[in-house]
């Protein structure tokens, strides 16, 4: 019987509401090297390019809506009585501009800021640039994207373990299963003992170890999939007086 879900999330989600995925087919992102916008040594080296780029990022953000993937993940999230986790491994709203509650962003996000002065983190709409004033200790220039480049730790680690070592099933939906730690959730929850689901538009790297695999686009299959899964769950609740 299932009741303990996590549910992980990448760039394939969002793709098909106009968010370009993570990495492109000649390795670019946005026109961009990841080591030049996306790693520590990038933002020293070269500061306003990487505001430059997540400012753009920041503002395309506004111009999309979530799609009928999202949408059904946050159903899912307000209708399951049992423990429900969304892990996503993207940096956008979507998830919350869809209504889903139960959900942490383990690569951070576009909304947020962090102070390098005073290490405090806020809510953030709109350019940062390089000159931008923290909102708490005033500082000027020490204010960066709250997100996690390559080389640093993802958020909420402990956490996500221990939904992934209590989970009956974990769930994969749009990633390409390359980008550790998250590719390996689900050997995690598989070794505990979780039914594996994958859905994507194709197999992924890691598409071996799951019991189960559903291609095609999210926005189809995930609303397919929650509908199921939400009607197996009634039948299978006792009927109430």
């Amino acid at each position: 019987m299932i009741e303990n879900i996590v549910i992980l999330t990448g760039a394939g989600i969002s793709a098909e509401s106009g968010l370009q995925t993570f990495r492109a087919a000649d390795g670019l992102w946005e026109g961009h090297r990841v080591e030049d916008v996306a790693t520590p040594e990038a933002y020293r080296r070269n500061p306003a390019l990487v505001h430059q780029f997540y400012d753009a990022r920041r503002a395309r953000l506004a111009e999309v809506v979530p799609n009928p993937a999202h949408e059904a993940l946050a159903r899912l999230d307000a209708e399951w009585s049992g423990e429900l986790l969304i892990v996503t491994q993207n940096v956008d709203d979507l998830h919350e501009r869809a209504g889903a509650r139960r959900l942490l962003h383990m690569h951070g996000e576009l909304l947020s800021a962090w102070c390098q002065s005073c290490d405090d983190r806020y809510e953030w709409d709109g350019p940062m640039g390089e000159g931008a004033h923290c909102p708490r200790c005033a500082r000027a220039g020490q204010v960066r994207p709250d997100i996690v480049w390559f080389g640093e730790m993802p958020y909420d680690m402990e956490r996500i373990d221990a939904a992934l070592i209590n989970a009956d099933l974990f769930v994969s939906i749009g990633t390409s299963g390359a980008v550790y730690p998250a590719a390996g959730f689900v050997q995690t929850a598989r070794y505990r003992g979780a039914r594996t689901l994958e859905i994507n538009l194709e197999p992924s790297q890691g598409s071996v170890f799951f019991d189960e695999r559903r291609y095609g686009p999210a926005s189809v299959e995930v609303p397919r999939w929650v509908d199921e899964l939400l009607a197996q769950s009634a039948q299978s609740s006792p009927i109430s007086s």
